[in-house]
């Protein structure tokens, strides 16, 4: 009796177990999408990757500048050291704009300047160092006036300088400085060594004047004038003038012994003394276009204290 009523109570539970499991509301999609989100693991935002350029898009290709162009930028900043990238640029884009279709911004320039120091640098002692077209003989006489002072007296000193073989012409003390000082001097050296084709004087008003002009203008010589406050521009007779002014310097000179001084530095600059741009030769042997006596007696020269001192080669 009792195994029948414990068999009837196990039958009733597992009966309402069954109703109760079928009543239970089951999870939606969106719950349970929910739930497996929420216990994956969480995987990093994925950027998306830069779309390509569009048939309607344009690439814009920049043309490669040619090697002249990087050639002509140094050259133009080794001639010109004081133009920054701007104006180095405005140059360059009038010398070959038209010519050669060719234009440089300012940032290319400053770039090729910058990496490139030191051949500016190498080109600008190449162009001061360069020796310059060797002229003939009376083509370019270079005029000028100086002065020598002593302790008794302002002395004025002219001088005449060949452009072509460097020759000193004349070195010669002036009492005074007038046109026709001037003229006189000149005649006698035109009627000496020849007559020249230019003149180069600066704007000093002897030179100037209408008698020194009028007379160059019979004798058919061209004037050159300098412009104002431009030595630099008849550069050949103040160079000659600067080594001259050094030496005689430092020595003491008198009014009365100032032309044996002068005829003997003319000596020693045109004889003993080798000129860089004449290739190691002195004036003299340019002018005279004689082959210099390597083979002769070479004489010691020795003057003004040994300050000017140097071998003489006396011609063939």
């Amino acid at each position: 009796m009792h195994m029948l009523i414990l068999l009837f109570f196990i039958i009733i539970c597992i009966g309402r177990i069954k109703y109760q499991s079928s009543k239970r509301i089951k999870p939606s999609g969106f719950f349970q999408q929910k739930r497996t989100s929420s216990t994956s693991t969480l995987k990093p935002p994925q950027v998306a990757e830069p779309a390509l350029a569009t048939a309607n898009q344009k690439t814009i290709f920049r043309k490669k500048k040619p090697a002249w162009a990087k050639r002509e930028i140094i050259r133009l900043k080794a001639l010109i050291p004081d133009y920054g990238c701007r104006k180095v640029a405005d140059v360059f884009n009038r010398l070959h704009k038209e010519k050669r279709s060719e234009t440089l911004s300012k940032s290319y320039v400053y770039n090729i300047i910058k990496a490139h120091q030191y051949e500016i640098q190498v080109l600008r002692q190449r162009i001061k160092h360069k020796q310059p077209k060797p002229l003939p003989n009376n083509v370019v006489w270079s005029i000028d006036l100086t002065a020598v002072n002593n302790s008794l007296a302002k002395n004025t000193v002219f001088g005449i300088i060949d452009n072509g073989s460097r020759a000193c012409l004349l070195l010669k003390q002036l009492h005074n400085k007038s046109s026709c000082t001037l003229l006189h001097c000149l005649l006698d050296i035109i009627e000496r060594y020849g007559k020249p084709k230019n003149i180069r004087t600066d704007n000093e008003a002897v030179f100037t004047s209408k008698t020194f002009r009028g007379l160059l203008w019979l004798l058919g010589i061209k004037h050159q004038r300098t412009e104002v406050a431009c030595p630099w521009q008849n550069g050949r007779i103040e160079r000659f003038f600067g080594t001259f002014k050094a030496a005689i310097r430092k020595i003491v000179v008198s009014n009365n012994i100032l032309p044996l001084r002068l005829r003997e530095f003319r000596f020693y600059y045109n004889h003993v003394r080798p000129h860089q741009h004449l290739n190691g030769k002195t004036p003299a042997e340019v002018w005279s276009k004689q082959k210099t006596n390597y083979q002769g007696k070479a004489i010691y020269c020795r003057s003004w204290h040994g300050i000017l001192s140097g071998f003489y080669l006396p011609p063939r």
